[in-house]
């Protein structure tokens, strides 16, 4: 088949007969909800509303009489007194504040281009299943310790979502993830039949009845790397990522062979990569009054004008192109039962998926030491030094020495349309680890202006003094700001787990970076400390 005298390419055909025969499989779920913030759980119905209840003799007021003497008459109980009975209820997150705490900062900036998201999300459980004796004392105990506590509409337990988003040249991109990046990794999810974990031969179904298959999913690894090397080339014509086994380069020391083509780690890499296409697509076909600078192969594409989403009617960003972007860091927390994952006998799977200078750190109660589960995506990190200096034309150094790329100092980001071809993409590093119960106090997600001048080890300290998560974390926004000599924006996501109450005892509580603290406030708080 040709057109206009060229042949046409096998990799667009294929893209438009997926994008064509997935349209209404994935429209139920792409326009299905908004974000959940809040999570689901039982309380006893007495705790409800206890003045709508009977009164405690079970009699109406009429019957009553003063007190006769020592004599008792045998009163009825009213059912509601000795049943167990529960009430499903939603619970805001933001709102369960010895659970979870937010803080935000725009630090000296004019403006904040942060954003974060909190809630829950519709996706099959990926938590490791356990030991049939665990599971029927869990199942036994009656829901007094969370066992019937919280189930999802597809029956797994709650599958929380948590996420940081910088934004910079603009909060165009970082409104964009903090809005629709969720509905990506649902999408996907359904997309490629993602299986619960917990639920033996569970295959999800399509739309239509079917089930995913394999050669399915390989298509959607295919067809999006198709998608990006017609797009934009450059880095891409050459781009394996590392969690398609579709397309994954087997020769790469780093490849896990041992991914499933459904797997979470292949559902997160589509979702962000997807909705990086997306974002990229829609802003090249934007007016732009400067688009020399602008580095994406196919701007008169008509499939950069579709949204290839069917949640994507709505256009991304302004009217204007925006030249910007943002980093992204977001945490999922799957448990292998209803009992929720801050119980401190619960266990729990933990996944986080990265992309730039935001961070997410755990805080290991044996010791209280700092865990980090990201790095910085920086050109000095040798890793992706090696991935990119046979694109980019050159590595400079800023007025502090710190290495740059095309003026960026982030070698991974959503947007920055104009660097795509030289290899900043937005294809996520993923760290997956197993929580035993209490084995971890807390989690922090921030933003760059938090971990761009405080240690990891400052960080959890810091979080360790407060009482709730919530005042760990505007005690956290506080103290970074406070102690930068120029603040940038700041965003502190705090989540309660299991060895929260543990959280001081091991390595000596917060003793160890104490001093270090005090010094750095008493030097922020000192006017004459600064002057040159």
């Amino acid at each position: 088949m040709k057109h206009s005298g060229i042949p046409f390419s096998i990799g667009r055909a294929l893209s438009a007969i997926l994008d064509e025969s997935l349209c209404n499989r994935t429209r139920s779920i792409a326009q299905r909800r908004a974000f959940h913030e809040y999570f689901v759980t039982h309380l006893p119905s007495s705790s409800l509303s206890p003045d709508k209840q009977s009164t405690p003799h079970g009699l109406p007021r009429s019957d009553s009489a003063p007190h006769a003497g020592p004599t008792r008459s045998a009163a009825r109980l009213a059912p509601s007194a000795a049943s167990r009975d529960t009430t499903i209820v939603r619970i805001p997150i933001r709102s369960a504040k010895h659970h979870f705490g937010a803080g935000v900062s725009r630090g000296s900036r004019p403006y904040n281009e942060d954003t974060f998201q909190a809630g829950t999300i519709e996706i099959p459980a990926f938590a490791k299943r356990q030991p049939v004796s665990l599971s029927r004392r869990l199942s036994g105990s009656n829901g007094e310790v969370g066992g019937e506590a919280a189930r999802s509409e597809s029956g797994d337990p709650q599958v929380f979502y948590f996420g940081v988003f910088d934004g910079h040249g603009g909060s165009e991109c970082s409104e964009f993830l903090r809005e629709r990046l969720h509905g990506y990794v649902e999408e996907a999810a359904l997309l490629f039949g993602m299986e619960s974990s917990l639920q033996s031969g569970n295959a999800m179904e399509d739309s239509e009845g079917g089930v995913m298959g394999e050669q399915d999913a390989e298509d959607l690894q295919k067809s999006l790397v198709s998608s990006w090397r017609e797009t934009v080339g450059g880095y891409f014509k050459r781009f394996r990522p590392e969690y398609f086994p579709a397309v994954a380069d087997r020769r790469s020391p780093g490849t896990s062979w041992s991914q499933n083509n459904n797997s979470i780690e292949t559902v997160l890499s589509y979702a962000f990569l997807k909705a990086d296409l997306d974002f990229t697509a829609a802003q090249a076909s934007k007016h732009s009054a400067d688009t020399a600078t602008l580095q994406v192969s196919s701007l008169d594409d008509p499939r950069s004008r579709r949204g290839s989403s069917p949640d994507l009617q709505a256009p991304i960003g302004g009217a204007q192109r925006f030249k910007g972007g943002s980093t992204a860091s977001i945490a999922l927390i799957s448990t292998p039962t209803s009992m929720p994952f801050w119980h401190p006998a619960s266990p729990s799977t933990f996944i986080s998926a990265h992309v730039g200078d935001t961070r997410i750190l755990l805080c290991r109660s044996s010791d209280g030491k700092a865990v980090p589960t990201t790095i910085n995506h920086h050109p000095s990190h040798p890793v992706e030094a090696t991935r990119l200096r046979r694109y980019a034309a050159a590595f400079v150094a800023d007025s502090f020495g710190e290495e740059r790329m095309g003026g960026l100092a982030n070698t991974r980001a959503f947007g920055d349309i104009s660097s795509k071809r030289m290899g900043v993409s937005a294809e996520p590093q993923i760290t997956r680890l197993e929580l035993s119960a209490a084995e971890y106090s807390f989690i922090v997600l921030m933003s760059d202006g938090i971990s761009g001048h405080l240690s990891d080890q400052e960080v959890v300290d810091v979080v360790k003094e407060a009482k709730t998560p919530a005042q760990a974390a505007e005690s956290l926004i506080s103290f970074a700001t406070e102690t930068a000599e120029s603040a940038d924006n700041a965003t502190a996501l705090v989540v309660r787990l299991g060895g929260w109450e543990r959280r001081n005892e091991g390595g000596g509580g917060s003793m160890g970076t104490r001093e270090q603290r005090e010094y750095r406030l008493q030097e922020a708080q000192d006017p004459r400390s600064r002057r040159q």
